[in-house]
């Protein structure tokens, strides 16, 4: 068992998978499906919010849906793809099921179950176009390999390497790289970019046949130093993950004269032979500012004692962790390797015990879900975090390349992990009753009950209750 709160680098072991593309506006749903839609005034806006972003021409994904020409012949699929709603293989990616847990996530380009209808009523009424005069005006897009950030204020690049168009997969070190800083800053968000020679343009079903990198740790070395427990961890890259931006109160230091390690990457072929470099920017905080809090790193799951059997489905693995302060979790990521279908995080807290999230999982797709800042579970100190994992080895999972094979925990695609990378900042007694109790006026104001506050409502001497039970 695996249970691990890393704010200083540590061996990272085998971080796999594929991040989702991109990052778009937040979806204002429906109440009620649109009876009659038509392309040009109830289809074309939901596709340019949640899929015009990969889907049009020299861009990631395997059809334009920009023009109701581009859209009408695959309709049907549209249809079936965004009816598969948290399953593998739905569209867009975005694996959170609704009917359970925490809803309210930064970033969200999920679709809510009235515009799933009435993109099934449009498929199932002939597809209209209607009046081309409805059609909404074109979003601005950037393009597939410009910053989703805005220009950086730093861009560190590793090492190049090549990747044969057909090897065995590669694991191991790229590298240190100077960062070239001349005074201390601190971070408020990292973007990574995988830049290679691959012309643009589709490839293969996912985004994996356009990179060569499956993901790639990477830490900030202060200057004269060569000890591994002075460096930080930064958030993983994996194929397109979306930008991390970092709590506004917990911005992390790199000093000038840092070095950029690379000290673990997941190289893969993807049937072209391959030159690439990844380049990491960074945003920082204005000069002068100063964090409050420390960005903590809560990664734990299963490590060495994964055992996924050969030919079978509904496999469950399970995972603990006791938080050693109070604490508000700032990320919710699911990561497991090629079996992996669903993912849920419980909180358990004395007497009560509720399910923050739960999310399917697609290993092309990995996801980083980040909480709003209003919903973000606020987690006293002593709460128990429960993961439970489910795999599907089975020839009903096409991820899997053999499901005859056994397989155990592992770096490769073809090996497993289970792990939630989860990000959150500490607090002590003082700052989290003050974020408790801005958490109950909004409450109050909105009405119902915030599942991700678990002292919100209760009396303090509940409260000192509860913290007393915990301490017997």
């Amino acid at each position: 068992m695996m249970m691990e709160s890393t704010r200083k680098f540590g061996w990272l072991a085998g971080l796999v998978g594929l991040a989702a593309l991109v990052v778009a506006s937040a979806p204002a749903a429906a109440q009620t499906a649109v009876e009659h839609p038509t392309f040009s005034k109830d289809i074309a806006p939901i596709l340019q919010r949640s899929c015009q972003k990969c889907h049009r021409p020299n861009a990631l994904a395997p059809m334009s849906l920009i023009s109701y020409e581009d859209t009408r012949p695959w309709a049907r699929a549209i249809k079936y793809r965004t009816g598969l709603r948290d399953k593998m293989g739905v569209m867009p990616p975005w694996y959170i099921e609704k009917d359970i847990g925490i809803q309210e996530f930064k970033d969200d380009w999920s679709l809510s179950d009235a515009e799933i209808e009435t993109i099934a009523r449009w498929a199932d009424n002939g597809a209209p176009q209607g009046d081309p005069a409805d059609m909404p005006t074109p979003p601005p897009f950037i393009d597939v390999d410009e910053w989703e950030l805005g220009e950086p204020d730093l861009v560190v690049s590793s090492p190049s390497f090549e990747v044969p168009g057909e090897a065995p997969d590669w694991w191991g070190a790229l590298g240190v790289v100077p960062t070239g800083l001349t005074e201390d800053r601190h971070i408020a968000a990292v973007e990574y970019k995988e830049r290679n020679d691959l012309p643009r343009g589709v490839r293969s079903d996912t985004v994996g046949g356009l990179f060569v990198v499956h993901h790639s740790a990477t830490t900030v070395m202060p200057p004269n130093s060569e000890d591994p427990r002075d460096a930080y961890q930064l958030p993983v890259h994996e194929v397109g993950r979306n930008a991390d931006v970092f709590d506004a109160e917990a911005g992390v230091l790199i000093k000038a004269g840092s070095v950029l390690v690379f000290p673990s990457t997941h190289l893969h072929s993807n049937g072209t032979d391959t030159k690439a470099h990844i380049d990491v920017g960074f945003k920082f905080h204005p000069v002068g500012y100063e964090p409050t809090k420390e960005m903590e790193l809560l990664f734990f799951g299963n490590g060495p004692d994964l055992d996924i059997r050969a030919m079978e489905s509904n496999q469950r693995a399970d995972a603990y962790f006791t938080l050693p302060e109070n604490a508000k979790l700032s990320v919710y990521e699911p990561h497991m390797h090629a079996p992996g279908v669903r993912m849920c995080l419980e909180a358990v807290w004395g007497t009560t015990v509720q399910t923050l999230n739960c999310s399917g999982y697609d290993h092309n797709w990995v996801r980083v879900y980040k909480y709003e800042d209003d919903a973000a579970p606020l987690l006293p100190k002593g709460t128990i975090l429960h993961l439970t994992g489910w795999f599907d080895n089975s020839p009903t999972n096409p991820n899997v390349v053999d499901p005859r094979n056994w397989s155990g925990s592992g770096h490769r695609s073809v090996d497993n992990m289970f792990i939630n990378l989860i990000q959150a900042v500490y607090m002590d007694d003082e700052e989290f009753a003050t974020e408790v109790a801005l958490r109950e006026a909004k409450l109050a104001a909105d009405g119902g009950r915030d599942i991700g506050c678990f002292t919100c409502g209760t009396s303090d001497d509940a409260a000192l209750a509860n913290e007393n039970n915990d301490n017997e």
